[in-house]
């Protein structure tokens, strides 16, 4: 009986979706193109706005617990895990007051309306994973970037999107290149919980009821730590300890 419901409710998901990215495409262009990128990010906030809104049909539900502060004004990297496609609109939403920005495969940079648009023009970086010539360059450029913006970069080191939940050991390459890049940056752990729920399924029907967690952890000072290698094995183990299975 779930099934049948999720297909229902995924199908009436689907068309708000794909109207929400749609609609968003020229207002990004405009803001972009004629009111700067100061509006361009309004425009993008409020998309994932109505990306998680759009998912609220299937009966999701989202909780953001932060007792931190982060910064503003400083460079800050949010290490954190990966379940699915929808971990990124909640985090760009709920930290948009510090512009999140994406590690992003480079796939993704064309053809999908809205989505594609903002990674190409919104300061994130597209990467192609099958070629480190143009992989690393691009990483070390995009932390010189936001070391230099004092902007927030984003990155997902465990490479792919965990299908059950389970966390999957760091690649901790591109981490270890944002570390070396922005020497000044605060550090935020961020454990996802539940997304991958979505697409228990598969892509359709989607999954529904579920409650989407997401939680910042202590931020740490990158300059306080000498042995870059101890601070990962550290994030790694404290962004796992609050995944729930």
């Amino acid at each position: 009986m779930e099934k049948i419901i999720a297909y229902i409710l995924t199908s009436i998901y689907a068309v708000f979706f794909l109207l929400t990215l749609v609609v968003f495409h020229p207002i990004q262009w405009f803001c972009f193109n004629v009111l700067g990128r100061k509006a361009h990010k309004i425009s993008v906030d409020w998309l994932q706005f109505f990306i998680m809104r759009c998912t609220n049909i299937l009966g999701t539900r989202y909780t953001f617990t932060n007792t931190h502060d982060i910064p503003k004004g400083h460079p800050v990297i949010i290490v954190a895990n990966h379940q699915s496609m929808y971990d990124i609109s909640p985090i760009m939403w709920y930290l948009r007051e510090i512009n999140p920005k994406f590690i992003s495969k480079q796939e993704l940079g064309r053809g999908i309306p809205s989505v594609s648009y903002n990674l190409r023009h919104g300061g994130s970086v597209l990467i192609d994973r099958k070629n480190p010539r143009q992989a690393l360059p691009a990483l070390m450029k995009f932390g010189e970037y936001i070391e230099e913006t004092k902007g927030t970069a984003v990155i997902f080191p465990e490479g792919t999107r965990s299908k059950n939940g389970q966390p999957k050991p760091f690649q901790t390459k591109g981490l270890e290149i944002l570390i070396k890049k922005i020497p000044s940056a605060i550090i935020v752990p961020f454990t996802i919980n539940n997304s991958w729920k979505l697409l228990k399924y598969g892509k359709f029907p989607m999954g529904i009821g579920n409650h989407v967690k997401l939680t910042v952890h202590n931020p740490i000072k990158l300059a306080t730590f000498e042995n870059k290698s101890k601070l990962i094995e550290q994030i790694e183990s404290t962004i796992a300890s609050a995944i729930e299975l």
